[in-house]
């Protein structure tokens, strides 16, 4: 298992290396993680999950399903979360106090993690957030408690670049009761920048404290290429190629499916969270929405929407996904009460309406007869998925707008003019799709996921990894 001192420890990260590793290594390996809270999801059997626990699965070369992340929670609000268990929408749940929820969770997350151990040689748990929030050690469900459950050997990582690393090992251990210490085989310090033999006698004093080993310094890595669990990614800072703009409104989702974008060499990739930076794209991207109505507000008051307006009418080119294409549309109705209705942007001549069933779909999508900008990607096929309310109408006399002209079938995906509004969330994951707009070839998930392998394995102390599966030594008596 591998635990953090805070959120951004990197988590995430050190569990997706350890899947590939282990799995190079001959092992049935699996990714867990009970509760993942997160709006980057993606589509898998069953329904959805974070899309961490995606990666992972990838890592480990096994068929993503919803028992490795049977809790899902999607933040719509500050103070309120969409809740996914075993893959699909619980409103029931949604509507129970968080400490009770745990209760009524606690018997589909063991039940899941057993299933796991039973049929796997390896499970790599991720936890979250950190273990020792003693606020809320009494209704855990996501860190010692599976921990203690599955006997695992557990990893603790730290963000040596924020600063006081030591100290934030050395704290969330002491928070921890004996039996929860006694699962602690290492400490990692991760993103460190510098020379090494500067931490002595750092680790040293620290494992004289606690009797836990340091097991790996992990240097800083920011281009390694594996998406970010939550939050708007580092973009790149130079290129002289098109200016290509994400934006960025407050309740953006699936945002880790443009990670890909920051590796196309010559690109000058943004976001896009003010006016002067949307007025700069020569290609502006609309991503999807968590909450189209809310995000639809935040664009009006910030003067985005006028602009997003100037772009398009401009002929310059525009993708709008999901919540994006919706946005676009003349209004956004809402009888089911799903996220809210609003009026949108009046830039496409359709509508949507929320459907109380989320659809999930993944699949092969092939685009149709695009043009302009996008006329490189017609007939050009790529795996993608679809995680959605809204029901998207054309209106039948077009309300006088430019043609609309589907480029995918059942209703998932149009053109009019210079904007390409799709449905479909993952088209940049496809290196032929990139070749296609931007002429560049990039690294292949393969690629990224070996790397993180061998990352790790040069970070580890020799045999630290392989001793990780073997029972503890018994303690000095």
């Amino acid at each position: 298992m591998v635990c953090g001192t805070t959120s951004g420890a990197g988590k995430s990260f050190l569990a997706t290396a350890l899947a590939r590793w282990y799995a190079r290594a001959g092992y049935r390996v699996a990714p867990f993680k009970a509760q993942n809270m997160s709006n980057n999801a993606r589509v898998v059997d069953g329904g959805e999950i974070g899309s961490a626990q995606y990666f992972q699965a990838l890592a480990a070369g096994c068929a993503p399903d919803v028992r490795m992340n049977p809790l899902l929670l999607k933040p719509e609000t500050d103070l309120r979360s969409q809740v996914i268990l075993l893959g699909e929408r619980n409103d029931a749940l949604g509507a129970t106090e968080w400490r009770a929820r745990s209760a009524l969770v606690w018997p589909t997350i063991s039940r899941c993690l057993e299933e796991l151990l039973d049929e796997y040689d390896v499970v790599v748990i991720e936890g979250a957030g950190s273990p020792a929030e003693i606020n809320l050690q009494a209704s855990d469900v996501v860190n010692m408690r599976v921990a203690e459950f599955a006997s695992a050997a557990t990893l603790l990582i730290s963000d040596i670049d924020r600063g006081g690393a030591f100290a934030h090992l050395y704290g969330t251990y002491q928070l921890l009761p004996p039996r929860q210490q006694a699962l602690i085989r290492g400490f990692v310090l991760n993103k460190f920048r510098g020379d090494a033999g500067l931490l002595a006698p750092g680790p040293q004093q620290l494992e004289g404290l606690t009797g836990v080993p340091t097991l790996a310094v992990l240097p800083m890595w920011r281009g390694h290429g594996l998406p970010e669990e939550d939050g708007v990614f580092d973009a790149p800072a130079g290129g002289s190629g098109p200016r290509v703009v994400i934006v960025a409104y407050p309740q953006i989702s699936n945002l880790d499916e443009f990670t890909p974008l920051a590796r196309v060499a010559g690109i000058a990739l943004r976001w896009g969270r003010d006016a002067a930076a949307v007025a700069a794209a020569d290609v502006l991207i609309l991503p999807g929405s968590k909450q189209v109505a809310a995000d639809l507000a935040w664009l009006r008051r910030r003067g985005i929407a006028a602009l997003i307006d100037a772009h398009a009418r401009a002929g310059k080119p525009l993708l709008a996904i999901c919540g994006g294409l919706q946005m676009l549309g003349a209004e956004v109705c809402d009888p089911h009460g799903v996220e809210g209705a609003a009026a949108g942007l009046g830039l496409l001549p359709y509508a949507t309406e929320m459907q109380a069933k989320k659809r999930h779909h993944r699949g092969r999508y092939t685009l149709g007869a695009t043009t302009g900008f996008w006329a490189p990607l017609a007939g050009v096929e790529f795996d993608a998925y679809e995680i959605r309310h809204g029901r998207t109408t054309p209106r039948a006399d077009g309300g006088g707008a430019p043609p609309l002209v589907p480029v995918l079938a059942e209703d998932c995906g149009w053109q009019c003019g210079a904007t390409l509004a799709l449905y479909v969330h993952g088209m940049f994951e496809c290196p032929a799709v990139l070749r296609a707009l931007f002429g560049r070839d990039t690294p292949t998930l393969e690629d990224t996921l070996n790397g993180l392998a061998d990352f790790v394995d040069s970070g580890f102390a020799p045999g630290a990894l392989a001793g990780l599966l073997e029972a503890p030594p018994a303690p000095l008596r």
